[in-house]
C-alpha cells in the first residue's frame, strides 16, 4: 500500500490497508461477518452505567461496529463517522435494508483534522481499529474527551496486527510463508502506522481519561467449511502482498501468488485448513 492508499484508508475502522474503497469495503464486510460473535461479546462487556442513547462510531468503515451497537442497544441512535464517502454510502444502504435508517446519521470527516464537525454529546464513543491510523492520536483523544457527555464512556478496540489464516507448516514447500510475509511489512507499518499494536492505556491516561477496564479477546475460528473465511484470507493476503512483495524472496513470492490465484489448484479458496487467529484488546475509559 502506498502512502496515498494509507491516507485514503486511514480512518476506515478496519485494521486493514486496501488498494481502493471497494476492495477495502469487501474486507470490512468479511471482517464483520467472520468476527460478528466476538464483536457482540465486546459490546455486551462494556462497563456502562445504563443503556446509551447517543453513540458516536469513529472510523466506522462500512458499519460493523455501528450495527453491532444498534443491535445491542435498541433505543440508541448512532452517528457514524468516516473519511470515506463510499464506506458511508454502503453503511446507509445497509441501514435501509435493516430498517434502522432513522437510527443512523453518517458524517464524512477526517479525524486527523484539527476541527471536528458537530457530533453531539454522546454517552458512548466507539473507536474500533481506527485510533491506530491517526497521525495525531493525542489530539483525537482530546477531541473525544471534549465530546463525551459527563458520565460518557470511550471504548477503544484494537487488533493485535493482521489476523493469521494458514497453518504454520503451510504451504507445502514454503512453510512459514505467512509469517515471513508479515515480517516483510514491518518496516512499512513502523513508518506509516506507528501506533499499530500500541498500549492505549497510557495514552488514554495522558489525554485525561481514567481507564476503568481492559480486556483482551482471543479469536481462533476454524474455517473448515467457511467460504467467508476463505475470501477473508484471500483479500487480506492480497493487500499484504502489495506491501511485502519488495522484501520477499522469489520463491516465497511465487508461493504466495499461487495461494492468491483464485483459479489455481493451490488457491486459498480451495483450502480446508484455514482459521482466523488474532487478538482484540478493548480499553474502556471515562473522563478523569
Amino acid at each position: 500500500m502506498t502512502p496515498a492508499h494509507q491516507h485514503a484508508t486511514r480512518h476506515g475502522g478496519d485494521g486493514h490497508h486496501g488498494h481502493d474503497d471497494s476492495g477495502q469495503a469487501e474486507i470490512l464486510d468479511l471482517d464483520a461477518e467472520v468476527l460478528a460473535e466476538h464483536l457482540a461479546s465486546i459490546t455486551a462487556w462494556l462497563p456502562l452505567g445504563g443503556e446509551p442513547r447517543r453513540i458516536v462510531d469513529l472510523g466506522c468503515g462500512t458499519g460493523a461496529g455501528t450495527f453491532a451497537l444498534l443491535d445491542r442497544f435498541p433505543e440508541a441512535h448512532v452517528t457514524a463517522v468516516d473519511v470515506s464517502a463510499g464506506h458511508l454510502r454502503l453503511l446507509r444502504e445497509k441501514a435501509g435494508a435493516r430498517g434502522v435508517e432513522e437510527r443512523v446519521r453518517t458524517v464524512q470527516a477526517d479525524l486527523d483534522s484539527g476541527h471536528w464537525p458537530g457530533l453531539g454529546s454522546p454517552d458512548l464513543v466507539w473507536a474500533s481499529a481506527s485510533m491506530h491510523h491517526m497521525a495525531h492520536p493525542d489530539r483525537a483523544l482530546a477531541n473525544v474527551r471534549e465530546l463525551l457527555a459527563p458520565a460518557g464512556l470511550l471504548a477503544v478496540v484494537e487488533l493485535a496486527g493482521f489476523p493469521r489464516f494458514l497453518p504454520a507448516d503451510a504451504p507445502a514447500g514454503r512453510p512459514g510463508l505467512e509469517e515471513r510475509a508479515h515480517a516483510a511489512t514491518n518496516s512499512f507499518h513502523a513508518e506509516h502506522v506507528p501506533h499499530r499494536g500500541a498500549d492505549w492505556g497510557p495514552m488514554l491516561t495522558a489525554a485525561g481519561f481514567t481507564v476503568e477496564d481492559e480486556r483482551t479477546v482471543t479469536v481462533d475460528i476454524e474455517g473448515t467449511h467457511s467460504d467467508a473465511i476463505g475470501r477473508y484470507a484471500l483479500g487480506s493476503l492480497q493487500r499484504i502482498r502489495g506491501v511485502a512483495a519488495p522484501a520477499l524472496g522469489a520463491e516465497d513470492l511465487a508461493a504466495l501468488d499461487e495461494l492468491l490465484d483464485t483459479d489455481g489448484p493451490n488457491s486459498l479458496l480451495r483450502r480446508d485448513d484455514l482459521a482466523v487467529r488474532t487478538e482484540r484488546t478493548v480499553w474502556a475509559a471515562r473522563r478523569a
